[in-house]
């Protein structure tokens, strides 16, 4: 088995510290120093990135994604992926979820991390497939909580059924 390191830097990072306020200007300059790393992934894209892009920092989050990739071409890009609901805050049809992944491996992302906010296998089918079918890495991701209705089980039962979707890790 290989482990690998993530990085969660370009999406996480300033989504988390900086209501995702960094723009692809000051990502471009430390770019090359992180494509160096050797990290198994970066994460650079999902979560709120796609749409503070545009609602907040007036930049196309295409052209992020593509600039990163052609910056970073040793490293794999990752994203977060809220399943049906893409990069929105509702479900959307089968067929946009189909289209959404099929454009943005073409534009440069490799990793899809896919995740339901309800940790329904369900709401997270449609994006896996769609992340297989075109290629790209399917990481089926369940949200970790504890309470008396959350046990062993639960998340064995859980695991078992995105295994059965169809995930790479």
């Amino acid at each position: 088995m290989t482990i690998s390191i993530t990085d969660v830097v370009l999406r996480d990072a300033h989504q988390s510290l900086f209501a995702t306020r960094l723009r692809l200007d000051d990502m471009l300059p430390i770019a090359a120093a992180l494509d160096d790393v050797g990290y198994g992934s970066l994460e650079c894209w999902g979560g709120a990135t796609f749409d503070a892009c545009i609602r907040f920092l007036g930049e196309d989050p295409w052209l992020r994604l593509r600039e990163l990739k052609k910056a970073m071409p040793k490293t794999p890009l990752q994203m977060l992926l809220r399943g049906q609901n893409l990069l929105g805050y509702r479900h959307y049809a089968d067929d946009v979820v189909e289209r959404f992944v099929e454009r943005a491996v073409k534009n440069g992302m490799d990793v899809f991390r896919v995740f339901d906010a309800m940790n329904d296998p369900r709401n997270m089918k449609a994006a896996l497939q769609a992340v297989r079918s075109h290629g790209a890495h399917a990481q089926g991701t369940l949200s970790y909580t504890t309470s008396p209705a959350h046990t062993l089980q639960t998340w064995l039962d859980l695991t078992e059924q995105l295994l059965e979707t169809g995930v790479d890790s």
